[in-house]
């Protein structure tokens, strides 16, 4: 016996998460998508993996460059989040406008993010109609002045700050 699919994502909404654009590139093409599908694995050496949907033209690009990065977005990145999930079809290019670098790898790294991690892929696991790439991480930042922009019951949302002491 098996969850119900509806069931399976409205459980799975109510879990809150960080946003992240997945960039790669392949035979000269960028390519990135929103994803919060993203966590650590292991500091030595230093892990990281994503789950890409198998259809996605990111995942191709993903298994055959064996490169990727993760850009962890603000709250003021909200367009961004939805350009790169496909949320803006008029803008036919995901990248116009934005002055991506490079890091290691060559692979788009969006300015004034939270952070970003610049990863080769090390490992492909079998995760359903998703792959989930494990890459090891070979350049990074991180930008302390922004909150996250977060994921949670299918809404964008911004973090509200609780008094430290509360966390204490």
């Amino acid at each position: 016996m098996t969850i119900h699919p509806n069931t399976f994502k409205q459980t799975m909404s109510r879990f809150a998460s960080g946003v992240t654009v997945v960039t790669t590139h392949y035979q000269g093409e960028k390519h990135g998508m929103t994803a919060s599908s993203f966590c650590s694995v292991s500091l030595d050496p230093p892990l990281v993996l994503v789950c890409i949907a198998r259809h996605v033209r990111s995942h191709c690009f993903i298994e055959k460059s064996g490169v990727f990065a993760v850009n962890i977005l603000g709250a003021d990145q909200l367009e961004w989040g939805m350009r790169f999930a496909g949320m803006k079809p008029e803008i036919e290019d995901r990248f116009a406008g934005i002055k991506a670098r490079v890091a290691a790898t060559d692979s788009p790294i969006l300015p004034d993010t939270l952070g970003w991690v610049d990863c080769e892929l090390r490992y492909a696991y079998d995760g359903g109609d998703h792959t989930i790439f494990v890459g090891e991480v070979v350049a990074g930042d991180v930008n302390e002045k922004n909150q996250p922009l977060l994921y949670y019951n299918r809404a964008w949302r911004e973090l509200a700050c609780l008094e430290e002491s509360v966390m204490a």
